[in-house]
């Protein structure tokens, strides 16, 4: 972190610090209150809000007009089929990222000609930018949010050392398949050079079968804690063989690595009888695996819980299985019941946003657009989400990042979210983003007649719903004022003080909730 931005961010803690008593009482309604109010009372009952906090990476100006006007099966049809969505601004921007789109051809081919080091991770960290900038940035929406589901899925830590040449090209694998089958998908995963290398498949071979990829195949990737050890073998030898060609980088079958021989894998059966015949046999089985009642409920449930609540209620996920197995693993079928279910419309305010989401959807509200040129805002994203615990795809473990509340509560994490809140509102850091010329008219329009005027407004345009009476009053009062008394161009609250308002409002749990 740069000098220049350390002193934005202790400038924003300092910010933070004195604003705790307003933003207390934006979660409580009074300072003495007794009991938080219920989420879903935080939040509008506006269906199409609802929606977009849930299947976008955040409400943005833009995305509240368009919903609006093709309403929510239009939008929902239109962000299902992404490849017809055109996307110029995101397009324009992975432009500045050229390594974050290299194959893993061309990440070679630049090791050969010595403009790129064998194992820098430099194209890895402009994956990492690339993520922050299409989950604020991308017209796909859906898609975005559908590929970090997966990435976490199905995880393969990025950076990492061994999957220097392979990382980039199984994000673009994960983002074709990410509305597709999960059969497709699970297969095309089990055949990609950096999940082979990352769960030690390359390396397995019939002499001694490697069990790492067999078990989170198992455990994770599809019927969860199902299996027993004997599975867990079975699976191994089954696919070895199943490796990585060295002089290219890329996926191979070697039958002469595959154990031959009959196996059994839950109620699997193959007779796996050539090495010739292997191949085949361990697609079969991930066709198998992907089918499966215990994958359908475990791919549901996890659905459920990004798009519904941290515990969804069975009765949905009992008629999603049926949706997943009736469509052959296909996705977007899936999503499409989930997104018109009764129990997701009755959802609001079940789920609160992770530290990414917190991230981007800061940004998204404020409608914020990037800088003209460059990349330091995108790598200043990135670090921000990295601060916050939650730089996308670089968690560590095989099980991806958690996606519950409980996961990310804690003192230091809402300190660093009311820190980017801030110093994102006020343009300090980063400090090229492109905002309106006069913020606060940018905002909510002509200068409103007083200081409750202008924190209802400010409220409903950031977070979508007007503070109670007590909240109104506990913000004016941080400006030594009533909600009644008039509010002049002049006052430091029309001007350089505005960004601590937008602050505390995205500071408060109605932000915080998706």
């Amino acid at each position: 972190m740069s000098a220049s931005e350390q002193t934005m961010t202790r400038r924003s803690v300092v910010a933070g610090a004195g604003a705790v008593g307003a933003a207390a009482v934006l979660t409580t309604g009074t300072p003495a209150a007794a009991a938080e109010p219920a989420p879903a009372a935080l939040l509008p009952a506006d269906p199409l809000l609802h929606l977009l906090r849930r299947a976008t990476f955040g409400p943005s100006p833009s995305s509240i007009a368009e919903i609006r006007r093709l309403g929510a099966p239009a939008w929902l049809d239109r962000q299902l089929n992404p490849s017809a969505i055109t996307d110029p601004v995101a397009d324009e921007l992975l432009a500045r990222l050229p390594l974050a789109r290299l194959s893993i051809a061309e990440i070679r081919a630049r090791v050969s000609a010595g403009t790129l080091k064998q194992y820098s991770w430099d194209p890895m960290w402009q994956l990492g930018f690339a993520a922050v900038t299409r989950a604020i940035w991308s017209e796909r929406q859906l898609l975005e949010v559908m590929t970090d589901f997966w990435s976490n899925h199905l995880n393969v830590t990025c950076p990492q050392g061994d999957v220097w040449d392979s990382r980039i090209d199984y994000d673009t694998m994960i983002r074709q398949h990410a509305l597709g089958t999960f059969a497709g998908l699970l297969k095309a995963s089990a055949q990609h050079p950096a999940m082979l290398t990352y769960l030690d498949n390359r390396f397995s071979g019939k002499d001694a079968p490697n069990e790492n990829y067999g078990r989170e195949l198992l455990e994770l990737h599809t019927v969860g804690l199902t299996y027993t050890e004997a599975d867990v073998k079975n699976a191994a030898r089954l696919l070895t063989g199943l490796t990585v060609d060295n002089a290219t980088g890329r996926y191979r079958y070697d039958g002469t690595r595959h154990a031959v021989g009959a196996v059994r894998v839950l109620a699997f059966q193959h007779a796996n009888a050539t090495a010739a015949d292997g191949e085949a046999a361990a697609l079969a089985l991930l066709d198998y695996l992907a089918m499966h009642q215990a994958t359908a409920r475990r791919i549901v449930t996890k659905l459920c819980v990004r798009f519904v609540a941290d515990t969804p209620p069975e009765t949905l996920i009992t008629k999603l299985i049926k949706v997943y197995l009736d469509n052959r693993t296909a996705i977007a079928p899936v999503l499409r019941a989930l997104f018109t279910s009764a129990e997701f419309a009755a959802s609001i305010g079940a789920k609160a946003r992770t530290p990414l989401e917190d991230l981007a959807a800061t940004v998204r509200t404020l409608g914020y657009g990037p800088a003209a040129s460059g990349t330091k805002f995108l790598e200043s994203l990135y670090w921000m989400a990295r601060d916050a615990g939650h730089a996308p795809l670089f968690w560590g473990p095989p099980n991806g990042y958690p996606d519950v509340a409980a996961a990310w509560a804690s003192p230091s994490g809402l300190l660093v979210r009311w820190n980017f809140h801030l110093s994102i509102a006020a343009g300090w850091w980063p400090d090229t983003l492109v905002r309106p010329a006069n913020l606060l008219t940018g905002m909510v329009g002509a200068l409103p007649a007083t200081y409750g005027a202008l924190i209802e407004k400010t409220a409903v345009r950031l977070t979508g719903i007007a503070p109670t009476a007590q909240q109104t009053a506990a913000l004016a009062g941080f400006y030594g004022k009533t909600p009644a008394a008039a509010l002049k161009s002049t006052d430091p609250a029309a001007g350089w003080m505005y960004p601590y308002l937008m602050g505390m409002l995205l500071n408060s749990p109605s932000f915080a909730l998706r």
